[in-house]
């Protein structure tokens, strides 16, 4: 199912999105050296819950997974990439820490993920990992837009990430959201420039670049959750939800709000 969004639908989607954007950031503010990943876990319930809100992920069973996950947030510490399932785990000074929120207020649901490093550590391949994640993601943003396809958005986050050197799974990418987290379309993190779905206003995406150091191969916790690097390699992840707009695409999820 591919929605559409109507002007009164859109303007629900930013208010969801900023909630996203907002929880993010005060939950990375307070994930420091020493923080349990159990209590990010309630931290996210509990903002979500007094905003009015609900989580995406509580009652997520999709059939990759072991579900229903059950948490509000999905934490991914180091050569954990995806879908993280939050546990007794107690951040150290160095840990590459990823956190994925998608929330559902007024019937629209917005998706967002950051990396970042925790305490005063600056490992040098985690931060080209973020970095790296970053870019494509801005390049991806950069290239949606009415009238653009979703290879487009692909072949402009393959770009980047395999310039910089790294491989990029196919398994797990960017998709469609609005009244549900994940509709159609796909967006595969690599692609063929002009092929596929033509974006037009309305539509919403989840575009979400992550890689590992060095392979592209995955492989799942005992959890039935948490996706990790075959190779033990940490990893990175980036996602912003845009809508896309007469004029381009306007991200839903940044913490200054701002459009692009």
């Amino acid at each position: 199912m591919i929605e559409i969004l109507n002007p009164t639908e859109l303007a629900r989607a930013r208010d969801t999105g900023a909630l996203v954007a907002d929880i993010l950031q005060s939950l990375k503010a307070r994930s420091t050296v020493g923080t349990n990943l159990l209590d990010i876990d309630r931290w996210a319930q509990t903002m979500i819950v007094e905003a009015g809100a609900q989580s995406c992920y509580v009652d997520y069973e999709p059939s990759f997974g072991r579900g229903p996950f059950g948490h509000y947030i999905c934490t991914s510490v180091n050569d954990a990439v995806l879908h993280g399932l939050p546990h007794d785990y107690t951040l150290a000074d160095g840990d590459l820490l990823s956190l994925d929120l998608a929330v559902s207020k007024a019937g629209v649901a917005a998706d967002s993920a950051i990396s970042f490093i925790v305490g005063a550590s600056r490992p040098p391949e985690s931060v080209a990992l973020i970095s790296a994640t970053e870019r494509a993601l801005s390049a991806a943003i950069a290239a949606a837009g009415p009238g653009a396809r979703i290879g487009d958005i692909s072949h402009a986050i393959g770009t980047v990430l395999l310039d910089a050197g790294y491989q990029v799974n196919t398994q797990f990418g960017g998709h469609g959201i609005g009244s549900t987290m994940h509709q159609d379309p796909h967006v595969s993190n690599t692609g063929r420039p002009g092929r596929g779905y033509q974006l037009r206003p309305g539509l919403l995406l989840a575009l979400e670049p992550w890689v590992m150091a060095d392979t592209d191969e995955l492989v799942t916790d005992p959890d039935g959750w948490t996706l990790r690097s075959a190779t033990g390699s940490r990893t990175a992840h980036s996602e912003h939800t845009i809508a896309i707009t007469d004029d381009g695409a306007e991200i839903l999820t940044a913490p200054d709000h701002a459009q692009n």
